[in-house]
């Protein structure tokens, strides 16, 4: 059986944040204005990936973020809500690839393209755990 058997084009994951101070792109180091920093908003899309999907992944298998086409073309200031919204448009092989869109409680503020690969995790860790073995071994 395929680990994504049980995806289908058109499911749908949302996941929300309620923008605090550790949020801004200061404290994130991704600039000086204190407004939601893209790298806290990829992180809220990825949560809705994985809403979207996770669930539905066969025991011992989860899902990868390994592509981002993101465009952050509003500001949200502090206090305001976030929400993204995912839809899977395309599964190959154990590749699942999700539209996107980002809008605080005013506007749109982002969208774009992810893509997540299935993987097993035991034999993940094992490829993990090798590489921790070589960078301690040059050490």
């Amino acid at each position: 059986m395929s680990t994504t058997a049980a995806l289908k084009t058109g499911m749908k994951g949302s996941s929300g944040l309620l923008v605090g101070e550790e949020h801004t792109a200061p404290r994130v180091g991704s600039g000086r204005v204190h407004v939601l920093a893209t790298p806290v908003m990829i992180n809220v899309i990825e949560a809705a990936a994985l809403a979207a999907i996770e669930h539905l992944l066969p025991a011992g298998h989860q899902s990868l973020g390994t592509r981002l086409d993101i465009r952050h073309f509003a500001a949200t200031p502090v206090g305001m809500l976030v929400r993204a919204e995912v839809e899977v448009v395309k599964i190959e092989g154990r590749t699942v690839t999700f539209r996107v869109s980002v809008a605080d409680e005013k506007e749109p503020i982002g969208d774009g393209t992810h893509e997540r690969m299935v993987v097993n995790v035991a034999r993940f860790d094992v490829r993990v755990q090798d590489k921790v073995a070589m960078v301690r071994a040059r050490r």
